[in-house]
Order: C-alpha cells, then structure tokens, then sequence
C-alpha cells in the first residue's frame, strides 16, 4: 500500500506533509504535490498533517478521486522531490475550499 494525494491539493500545495516523510516521498509541481509510490513506505504521518485532507491510502482513495493514484505515480516520475517545508500558495486558503480543482492542475 502507498499513499496518494488527491484533488484538495491542487492549487493549495501545503507543505506541512513533507516535513514528516521520512523517505522523502514528496514531488512538487508547480500547483500540486504528489507520493512517489516506490519511495512510500506507508508510515501514515502525512495524513494527518495535510490541512486540506488531501492524502489517502490507496485503498481508501474516495471513489470519484481513483484517477489520482495513477496520477501520482505519473507525475513522480516527473517532478523533483520537495523535502523541506514551504510556504504555501498565496491563495491557498481561497482554493482549500473549493472541490473541483481537477481542471486547475498544472503538470509544469
């Protein structure tokens, strides 16, 4: 099992998740984080340090955001890994709100 983080991210981009990996699974993109599913091993501390509760067990990715496991494991491959605390977004806490971001997503 890996973890994955879905759509609450997209255009939030907290950070407090990368401080507690211990593998330094985190990619950052410009508007959006992601787990690389091969450096995960499972440890569940980032879920609970995700503001916008955006990061799920694989198994219990919510039905409507399965394409983000998938998702994740793509853009890892693409991103470089994040592994210090950043500032957020400027406009985070306008976006943490907003559900339907998928079209927000920019994969720089």
């Amino acid at each position: 099992m890996t973890y994955v983080v879905t759509e609450s991210c997209i255009r939030c981009k907290y950070t407090d998740c990368v401080d507690v990996c211990p593998t330094d699974a985190f990619r950052e993109g410009p508007n959006f984080l992601v787990i690389d599913p091969d450096e995960c091993i499972d440890c569940t501390l980032c879920v609970a340090e995700c503001p916008v509760e955006a990061i799920f067990a694989d198994d219990d990715v919510p039905a409507d955001q399965q394409a983000f496991t998938a998702l994740n494991a793509e853009l890892a491959q693409k991103w470089k890994p994040i592994i210090e605390r950043k500032p957020a977004l400027t406009d985070a806490d306008a976006w943490a709100a907003i559900k339907d971001k998928r079209g927000e997503l920019d994969r720089g």
